[in-house]
């Protein structure tokens, strides 16, 4: 915008009666600079709300945020007695012999027979505390089968802790120190608000050395180690080696984001690879851990599988998405609400599945007893189900969890001759006693029994063999293999390139696609 034009509005602005006197061709070029302007200023405004938020840079020294958290983490060591068998070719030194000590350090590190006798085992490991109280917190395999556990303050100052609680799942647990003043306690963060290449700080105290301090970035996020069940990881570059379990990551503004729990290491240090638990997955765990000395999580009551592309594709659905449910639990929450096997789960709580792993980690972060919808996929359509969750520990506790349906079926076997079919590589036929007896199928099993696999077939590929049984085709339950016919033929009609079977194997339910070509 020119000088002038700048000036004119200025004008307008402030003297109206200039303004009059001002041609009529005058005044448009100057209602047109006031409108140019007011666009130009509301671009930049939306344009400036609209950008994402910068990265922080790194700041020139990591010294003044070191010298604050040094002081709110902890080395814990534990001990507990052993009681090795005893070694015939070992003498029985005392208790407190520098020479048992010796030999004990020894076979240690070289292996071989161990002292007789019951013997004292250490560990190390890190924690942070979290409440002036204090609450600490640390890994679960750091304190694993403890008898005794000591925290180190940074001013060398050692406190007897007890275990509050601890979640194996997570790896997540909780101490109690009795202090004679408050302790710094550090503050937790958001770590759904991190980003991959966003700097942060670990400490810890690797390899039994104290209070070190490394720096990197988050390499990479949800990341799935099969450690558990909820694994949701923060990957990171900041040097993590053994003893660092426990410690705090933390991001620029000193909050923990993640708890360091392990490395990928083939030579047992530091690589650049490793793992730490979320906080936010965190701070529920060890809230239930301080309110009840245990783990309080959502129970839905289905055993699930990844939904692939051809399993998409053989029931309608436009994506591979969601949580198949391959069985549902007897007395579970979700056989109470209506659940089936053969349901895809899309939305569970208003929120939207997108991979199987992500279902049990929203379930157990959801209240027990709470009435949540479920949107399934069923027949080809949507529905959704009030499911009122129920609690893990619990039926772990009554052993629910192992009380799996033998899903749908024809709730037997076929006593008549309907014949051997071959379809799809696989030889079937009706499931009779003998056959049961044959491949040691329960006495309830359902379906057509495979007694053959062709080992150049889609079948064979998927894993199915001799003695496995196919129960449903397409979520149909099948009992002869004239019904196995007449489903596949029904899903080539309908133009599928793939046809679903809910198949029992090993004592379990699951399903698979196979491929109509």
């Amino acid at each position: 915008m020119s000088d002038r034009e700048v000036s004119l509005v200025s004008r307008r602005s402030n003297a109206p009666s200039v303004a009059r006197a001002v041609p009529a061709e005058a005044r448009a070029r100057q209602a047109m600079a006031w409108l140019v302007t007011v666009l130009v200023t509301a671009a930049v405004l939306l344009t400036a709300a609209a950008a994402p938020a910068q990265s922080r840079p790194a700041p020139e020294s990591f010294a003044d945020m070191a010298e604050r958290l040094l002081p709110s983490v902890v080395n814990i060591s534990t001990t507990q007695t052993v009681d090795p068998e005893r070694g015939p070719s070992v003498p029985n030194f005392p208790e407190g012999s520098p020479f048992r000590d010796f030999f004990d350090e020894f076979f240690d590190r070289h292996g071989g027979p161990p002292m007789p006798g019951p013997r004292r085992a250490t560990s190390l490991g890190s924690g942070f505390i979290i409440e002036e109280s204090g609450y600490i917190v640390t890994n679960t395999h750091v304190i694993a089968d403890a008898d005794e556990v000591t925290v180190t303050l940074s001013d060398d100052t050692a406190l007897k802790a007890e275990i509050v609680g601890r979640d194996p799942k997570t790896d997540i647990a909780l101490l109690k120190v009795e202090p004679d003043r408050a302790l710094p306690a550090v503050p937790w963060g958001d770590s759904d608000a991190s980003r991959v290449g966003d700097w942060v700080v670990a400490i810890g105290n690797p390899f039994g050395l104290g209070g070190s301090v490394t720096a990197g970035i988050i390499s990479a996020r949800a990341r799935n180690i099969n450690a558990g069940p909820y694994d949701n990881f923060i990957q990171t570059d900041a040097s993590i080696n053994r003893g660092n379990s426990g410690g705090p990551l933390l991001n620029l503004d000193g909050q923990v984001i993640g708890i360091n729990t392990a490395i990928f290491s083939p030579s047992g240090g530091s690589v650049g690879i490793g793992f730490a638990v979320p906080a936010n997955l965190a701070k529920q765990v060890i809230s239930d851990l301080k309110e009840y000395g245990r783990t309080r999580r959502g129970w839905l009551g289905v055993r699930i599988q990844t939904v692939t592309p051809e399993i998409a594709e053989s029931l309608g659905l436009d994506d591979a998405s969601g949580a198949l449910v391959a069985s549902v639990n007897d007395g579970g929450p979700a056989k109470e609400a209506g659940l089936r096997a053969g349901d895809v789960i899309l939305r569970f709580n208003d929120r939207d599945i997108a991979e199987m792993r992500e279902l049990p980690r929203i379930v157990a972060e959801t209240a027990v007893g709470a009435s949540v919808p479920v949107k399934v996929w069923r027949n080809g359509e949507a529905q959704t189900f009030d499911v009122e969750l129920g609690e893990l520990e619990a039926a772990e506790d009554q052993g629910l969890l192992a009380a799996e349906t033998n899903g749908p079926g024809n709730g037997g076997r076929s006593n008549g001759n309907t014949g051997t079919a071959d379809v799809l590589g696989l030889t079937i036929r009706p499931l009779t006693p003998d056959l049961a007896s044959e491949f040691d199928l329960p006495e309830d099993t359902g379906g057509v029994v495979i007694t053959d696999v062709n080992a150049d077939s889609d079948a064979a590929a998927k894993g199915l063999r001799p003695g496995h049984v196919i129960v449903e085709v397409n979520q149909e339950p099948v009992g002869t293999p004239a019904e196995v016919r007449a489903a596949l033929d029904a899903a080539r009609d309908s133009g599928r390139s793939s046809v679903l079977l809910l198949v029992q194997r090993n004592g379990s339910m699951s399903f698979l696609a196979l491929k109509l070509s």
